[in-house]
């Protein structure tokens, strides 16, 4: 019997693919510990608007290949974009640990945005083949759960620094990531809900087409209009925390990064943590007994968002800003373990990977421009506008998604969707 047809195998699955999504956050999430270290080899990184420079431009790249990566996984196998996927961005992390210039540093934090934008979308709905039933949201969130080690683990990047170097620190765990796609390779294995046609047979004429019905599908869709905006709405907060927290903690606190580094990020990674989990095991018992008991766990963890961010804008002192990333990170890991499942409500198999990966576009471009923004909001003194602004857009999120997110299945067909 192949490994792929044994009874655990879907959660082997989960499980290789864990791993993978703690890479690829670590190996982003890093360089926002470990600017003070770097800053003395690279000089330009003690602005803030050219670190925020720097953490953009891997999202914007990132975002724009986004929908072309997902059409990709829609068409091709997912295995082989996933292994090439880790195998490049750890490749480029080791990279980084040998440059002493801003420009090349630039360059390679763009390439590690193509890298990392070919595995989310592949990966989300190879897990969502695998578990098409009751399993789908705790699976998922098992996967997601991957993100928030990445991040914990990302956050102790300036202690690594300080005990070996920042250059060691990128070297060594991209070296990590080079070495597990090797294992990818003997383990993973593909599985599509649907047959495409052979390959042989295809036409790039045909191929294009096929993409273009995929589009069409999509933003013929009000629900996936709505999917759009929650996601842009809630990367706004989300890339702010995951960038920013560290640097805002150690700049209100007068604390050392290698003390606000961990703290922020692991306070904040740590109930998402939580939340992903929570929100996979209520979302499949919640919809178990009611068809939008994804959307209702969704919306109650955008909900939290929302006194959150207040906490973080008025606040004061340590244990106000921890409160505030621990309801903060529940409420974003409860939202971000059903927008897959959401997905899979609303649009058939063959379509999926596109669809996330046109939601990852918004969503990152998003936090692209928050990033940029905030960090010359720092340095000109307006930034508790940018918290403003946020606050108010989740809250339409949540009315939106309430007012117009209304399955009938819990897993779309193209057959539903004909009809």
């Amino acid at each position: 019997m192949k490994i792929q047809e044994r009874k655990f195998y879907p959660w082997l699955v989960i499980l290789l693919l864990v791993v993978v999504s703690m890479l690829n956050y670590l190996d982003r999430q890093m360089l926002s510990t470990l600017r003070p270290a770097m800053q003395v080899d690279i000089k330009e990184l003690e602005s803030y608007t050219n670190f925020g420079r720097l953490m953009a431009i891997f999202l914007w790249i990132y975002a724009i290949l986004s929908p072309v990566s997902g059409m990709i996984a829609d068409r091709l196998n997912r295995k082989w974009l996933i292994v090439g996927s880790l195998f490049v961005w750890s490749a480029v992390t080791a990279g980084m640990g040998f440059v002493t210039n801003y420009n090349v540093l630039l360059v390679l934090r763009g390439l590690m945005g193509i890298s990392e934008a070919f595995y989310i979308p592949a990966a989300l709905s190879l897990a969502a083949d695998y578990h098409q039933g009751s399993t789908r949201s705790t699976a998922i969130g098992i996967l997601t759960s991957g993100i928030y080690l990445g991040q914990i683990f990302g956050g102790f990047g300036a202690n690594v620094a300080s005990m070996l170097s920042w250059q060691h620190t990128f070297i060594i765990f991209g070296a990590v990531g080079v070495l597990y796609s090797f294992v990818l390779v003997a383990l993973l294995r593909e599985k599509k809900a649907y047959v495409n046609q052979p390959a042989e047979k295809m036409t790039l004429g045909m191929e294009m087409k096929q993409s273009v019905k995929g589009l069409a599908v999509l933003f013929g869709n009000i629900a996936f209009w709505v999917m759009l905006y929650y996601f842009a709405a809630l990367n706004l907060p989300g890339w702010t925390t995951k960038n920013w927290l560290p640097t805002l903690l150690s700049d209100s606190m007068n604390m050392p990064m290698e003390q606000a580094g961990p703290i922020a990020i692991t306070s904040l990674a740590l109930s998402s943590f939580v939340g992903v989990f929570l929100g996979g095991w209520l979302s499949d018992k919640w919809s178990s007994k009611n068809i939008r008991g994804r959307v209702f766990t969704s919306s109650t963890g955008l909900f939290m968002i929302i006194p959150a961010l207040i906490l973080m804008c008025f606040g004061k002192g340590l244990a106000v800003t921890i409160i505030s990333a621990v309801v903060f990170g529940i409420g974003f890991g409860m939202y971000d373990t059903n927008n897959m499942p959401i997905l899979c409500q609303f649009v058939p198999a063959r379509y999926r990977a596109t669809g996330y990966g046109i939601m990852n576009l918004v969503g990152i471009a998003a936090g692209a421009l928050i990033t940029t923004e905030l960090g010359k909001a720092m340095d000109m003194g307006y930034k508790d506008i940018i918290f403003y602004l946020m606050i108010a857009t989740v809250a339409l999120a949540v009315v939106f998604q309430l007012l117009v997110l209304k399955p009938k299945t819990l897993d779309m067909t193209e057959e539903q969707m004909n009809r």
